[in-house]
């Protein structure tokens, strides 16, 4: 009988920590863009949108990049879900705080 593989949860835990990646970086990106307008300037990718254009793009790079430098590290292993899901949502919380206007509106621009 063939032996089963045992199963493991890094790629689950890495798909969940690299959201949480991905959400900091939007919530950092649009406070920067409030707080310096060169920064604004460059996310600027199409004027209609404005910098929100080259916010989510850049924060959906972050995430993609992040997501698989995560998967190559963790696919195999089992890591301590309880400790990843609690920093995923401390950087969800995070990236939340940095798209909400009073906060990041707070840094001028």
């Amino acid at each position: 009988m063939a032996q089963e593989k045992a199963l493991t949860n890094g790629a689950a835990a890495a798909a969940a920590l690299a959201s949480g990646i991905g959400s900091l970086a939007l919530g950092l990106f649009t406070t920067l863009a409030q707080a310096i307008v060169p920064v604004k300037d460059a996310l600027n990718l199409y004027n209609p949108v404005g910098p929100l254009s080259g916010k989510t793009t850049a924060a959906v790079a972050v995430w993609v990049v992040s997501w698989a430098i995560l998967h190559g590290l963790w696919k195999d292993r089992q890591v301590e879900f309880g400790r990843v899901f609690l920093a995923t949502l401390i950087l969800i919380a995070l990236g939340l705080l940095g798209t909400f206007p009073p906060f990041f509106e707070a840094f001028g621009g």
